[in-house]
């Protein structure tokens, strides 16, 4: 997911998507775990799309504080 994707979202959203990815990416290992991951690029880009999620997040909330 794009970072401009991400911005357009609100606090709420945001911390919906990571719950959501963080979901995606516990599959993603019980799959490698089973020897069932055939793609295993895709760990990586949810952990990049878990964390450009967090930090965009994290500015809307230190944003929202001041």
């Amino acid at each position: 997911m794009k970072a401009s994707e991400l911005r357009a979202k609100d606090v709420a959203g945001l911390e919906k998507e990571v719950t959501e990815l963080l979901k995606a990416h516990f599959g993603l290992r019980m799959q490698k775990a089973t020897q069932q991951l055939n793609n295993h690029s895709q760990l990586g880009k949810t952990r990049r799309d878990i964390a450009r999620a967090k930090t965009i997040l994290a500015e809307k909330k230190k944003g929202a504080a001041k």
